[in-house]
């Protein structure tokens, strides 16, 4: 018996909200009102002018700020050891935080296949990872050309970069679901939702994005849905992603006080929140705060937000 992606999708959530909301809720019929709201462990860059936290120290203050759940940034792990994960697992849950997300890298954008073959290994390792922690989706991007070394000019060009002598776009976009098409038995046996993130690279533009997951058409395959990196308009973008067949596993949510690290956008969150509202999306909101501000001060300021627009 085949199960179609959006019927897959409406099951996971369906699950998750009858736990949260118990038998009576269950009973009455009633849909669970407000998204979980999650925070990136990517927001504690500088907190009180300390720099990268433990995750058991971010667990404590996330909890103290009253995030439901938080999202863990892979590349900022300093111990991956099997003994700190147990460690982490289990002061989530002593805390009452969801781990409810983990943020990777990877790059498919090669001409070389023993290279793809490598990020295709390493990705196979993430979903692993993954799984140990019980986190039920990864972020994972496309990768990029890398014609711009620098990723502060990649930024000041606003993500745009040349396709690398010799290749065509067309050829990185078969590199990328071909790539992606091998990780899916992994994410199936594991249960964990890869979503592609409308990042930089081949996933730039939604349309990039989607001819890539549209393509694969796999419920195990989903999008993250960033509201922060789209420069060229934003909303039209973010709607396109929002209307399409292909769910959305995560929602990133990125705020800027005191002025972006690398650029500073001008967010309009009621608007953000009725394109999702409009497409159903009752999953988590996890937030990626890219401000100057010490996040002690602008992470509570950014959950504040998003809970006057999700809750």
């Amino acid at each position: 018996m085949t199960c179609p992606r959006r019927d897959f999708l409406k099951t996971v959530p369906a699950l998750a909200a009858g736990a949260l909301l118990g038998g009576d809720a269950q009973a009455t019929g009633q849909a669970r009102k407000r998204n979980p709201i999650g925070v990136s462990t990517y927001s504690f860059a500088t907190y009180q002018g300390r720099r990268r936290l433990d995750e058991l120290e971010i667990l404590d203050i996330a909890a103290d700020m009253g995030f439901d759940g938080v999202e863990l940034l892979q590349n900022a792990m300093s111990d991956r050891s099997p003994a700190k994960l147990q460690r982490i697992k289990t002061h989530a849950h002593s805390v009452g935080l969801a781990l409810m997300g983990l943020s990777t890298h990877q790059d498919f954008v090669h001409g070389d296949p023993a290279e793809r073959q490598r990020n295709i290994d390493l990705t196979i390792g993430q979903i692993e990872f993954a799984a140990r922690l019980g986190i039920p989706t990864i972020r994972i991007n496309t990768g990029r050309w890398n014609t711009i070394a620098s990723f502060n000019d990649l930024m000041a060009n606003k993500g745009v970069e040349p396709v690398t002598p010799g290749h065509t776009e067309d050829e990185g976009f078969s590199w990328v679901i071909d790539a992606i098409g091998k990780l899916l038995p992994a994410a199936e046996s594991n249960g964990v939702i890869l979503g592609l993130e409308n990042h930089w690279g081949l996933a730039r533009t939604a349309a990039g994005l989607l001819r890539i997951v549209e393509t694969i058409d796999s419920p195990w395959l989903q999008t993250t849905f960033d509201t922060g990196n789209f420069f060229e308009q934003r909303v039209e973008q973010l709607k396109t992603m929002a209307a399409s067949k292909v769910p959305i596993a995560l929602v990133q949510a990125k705020t800027y006080f005191g002025g972006g690290t690398w650029y500073t956008l001008d967010i309009d969150y009621a608007e953000i929140a009725a394109i999702l509202r409009a497409d159903n999306y009752r999953g988590w909101i996890s937030l990626e705060f890219e401000g100057r501000e010490d996040a002690s001060t602008g992470v509570p300021k950014s959950l504040e937000l998003l809970r006057k627009h999700f809750s």
